[in-house]
């Protein structure tokens, strides 16, 4: 069983964990073929220990002090094994954290990928002074955004949140990620 239906949500999660971690920059990465789904997350963060590294994938181990669990990156570690796939982690302090997991897309128990769209405008939109590079190939087409890009167009007046920035984001998604959603 997994917390989250979608794996858009397990990156909302991980990306939500990178930025209490003190990141500035997020990279996700997508990678979907015939039959493998790939999800790498990287940040520049505060990193992990080894010692935090090895127990972060146990639901018992959080650094939050809201709750005494932290179950998402648990849960994504579980979906990826269960699936036929694979989960590393690798974190230095100081440098930051990658967290990459692999699914065989054509598995029964694989969630979909979900509102990968409506994730990256909440990413965006939630965490404005973080730069998102995204990254997302569905065999041969590749699709990428960079907030960074954007924003130097846009100049410091207009945020990323305005509703017409916004529209044009959601609308540059939508279109980019259009090959391949068959089985998704």
């Amino acid at each position: 069983m997994t917390v989250f239906r979608e794996l858009a949500q397990h990156i909302l999660d991980i990306v939500e964990n990178s930025v209490n971690a003190g990141a500035t920059q997020v990279y996700i990465s997508i990678d979907e073929n015939l039959d493998r789904l790939s999800i790498t997350i990287q940040d520049n963060g505060r990193g992990m220990n080894s010692e935090m590294v090895k127990r972060v994938t146990d639901p018992w181990v959080t650094t939050r002090t809201t709750r005494k669990v932290g179950l998402g990156i648990p849960f994504f570690k579980q979906t990826a094994e269960m699936t036929n796939g694979s989960f590393k982690i690798e974190s230095t302090p100081g440098v930051g954290t990658l967290i990459a997991a692999t699914f065989q897309h054509s598995h029964i128990d694989r969630p979909p990928l979900g509102d990968i769209t409506g994730t990256l405008l909440c990413i965006i939109v939630g965490y404005p002074r973080v730069d998102i590079i995204y990254r997302h190939q569905i065999n041969e087409h590749t699709f990428s955004l960079d907030t960074r890009e954007i924003r130097a167009i846009l100049g410091e007046e207009i945020p990323l949140s305005d509703p017409e920035v916004l529209g044009y984001l959601r609308g540059t998604l939508e279109e980019g990620l259009q090959p391949g959603i068959p089985g998704r």
